[in-house]
């Protein structure tokens, strides 16, 4: 068997553009991946430029293929290459699991789960922010403008079943509710990345909110990305101590700095979604700097991020899945959780367009907050090419 053809797809689901990798054979055998282009340019053209070195490789030879690719990108490593390394890889074992007619998770040991734990993330977030679909609109869930409806977003995810649910900082005012965001160049708070204290009490009044909404079993956790400066970080994780969050998540990229964070504060730390690799792993977990490593087998291929996982089990740490792409993504998310023993939880995003499941043949399963591990070959879905055509995104 070899790979003949690469190709890319790019999908308009409303507030996201999903693309998607497909990998075909000499055998009539496909496989696909998922890939994050949209705000990360140039993903592509790197799969593209790795993927014609492949051309005539069998698929299957998953090991002689990571480590070519990671010759073709040892001068440059991480980045956009580990991404579109991860892609082409998670492809290629979609088509090793559909010739040996098993599921992706058995090509590493098999499942020591079958069901996964979830949390719903950006609850409440996306009716925030991307207001103009809901309220019957596209999606026929109530749009966030207020923090009561913030409280009731919590509500509906306490009674659908989820235990624990993630949050971002919103901004409220007259024209309803927006993410602050200053580490992604979007607002005020850019380039400083300074705490103002109204962001401080803001967020405090959305966690009271998630709270009344949620009740006292459901798990909370934040989310403040790399929007500010360790001293910012520091006093976040201070200030919500009261709130038992499950977790403080946070992007910084000095090891010491996050250990200094975790140290002064009682509030679980979680972090490290954008490190990839293990070398680049190594650092943090020497400096024993989070509670929680969030690990994404997207970014960094499955492969890889087994690896990943099973160095953060040497130094104690769990790890939760990270997710932040379309519904193939979620499955790969579940194949990678299924198989490492040390896993906490896995994020998943529940709000999404009509046409977001009809992408693939077999959609998530989501049942009382818990993702079920599909079985069949491969990913155990196929993509629908008919639909990623009938939604390709313009640009």
């Amino acid at each position: 068997m070899k790979i003949t053809k690469l190709e890319e797809f790019h999908v308009d689901c409303g507030w996201e553009i999903y693309s998607f990798l497909k990998i075909s054979t000499d055998a009539g055998l496909a496989g696909w991946s998922e890939f994050r282009e949209h705000r990360r340019p140039g993903v592509a053209a790197a799969i593209h430029g790795m993927g014609a070195l492949l051309v005539g490789e069998d698929p299957r030879a998953i090991g002689r293929i990571d480590a070519m690719l990671n010759s073709f990108t040892r001068a440059v490593p991480g980045g956009l290459n580990q991404n579109a390394a991860g892609a082409i890889l998670n492809a290629c074992l979609d088509i090793k699991g559909k010739a040996l007619g098993v599921p992706v998770y058995e090509l590493f040991g098999g499942a020591v789960r079958d069901r996964i734990p979830v949390y719903w993330s950006r609850c409440g977030v996306i009716r925030a922010r991307c207001a103009e679909y809901f309220d019957g609109k596209v999606i026929d869930h109530p749009a966030v403008h207020t923090v009561d409806d913030l409280k009731a977003a919590a509500r509906e995810a306490r009674d659908l079943g989820f235990k624990a649910i993630k949050a971002n900082l919103l901004v409220f005012d007259k024209n309803g509710g927006r993410q602050y965001t200053p580490g992604s160049a979007r607002g005020p708070g850019h380039p400083e990345l300074n705490l103002p204290e109204e962001m401080l009490d803001a967020l405090i009044a959305q966690l009271t909110a998630l709270r009344e909404g949620a009740g006292p079993t459901v798990r909370i956790a934040v989310d403040v990305n790399f929007n500010y400066k360790a001293e910012g970080f520091r006093r976040i994780a201070r200030k919500v101590e009261p709130f038992d969050l499950m977790w403080l998540e946070m992007d910084i990229y000095e090891p010491d700095a996050l250990a200094f964070i975790r140290q002064s504060t009682t509030t679980p730390i979680a972090s490290l979604e954008t490190i990839l690799g293990r070398r680049a792993l190594k650092p943090y977990l020497e400096a024993h700097c989070v509670d929680v490593a969030i690990i994404d087998p997207q970014y960094n291929g499955v492969p890889e991020a087994i690896r990943m996982a099973a160095m953060c089990d040497a130094y104690e740490v769990n790890v939760a899945s990270h997710y932040f792409s379309g519904p193939l993504s979620a499955i790969i998310c579940a194949h990678f959780a299924a198989v490492v023993p040390n896993l906490r939880i896995s994020e998943y995003d529940v709000d999404e367009v009509p046409w977001k499941p009809k992408l693939l043949t077999h959609p998530p399963v989501i049942e009382n907050g818990e993702f079920v591990l599909p079985t069949g070959p491969g990913w155990g879905t196929d993509v629908n090419e008919d639909a990623l055509r009938k939604h390709a995104a313009k640009a």
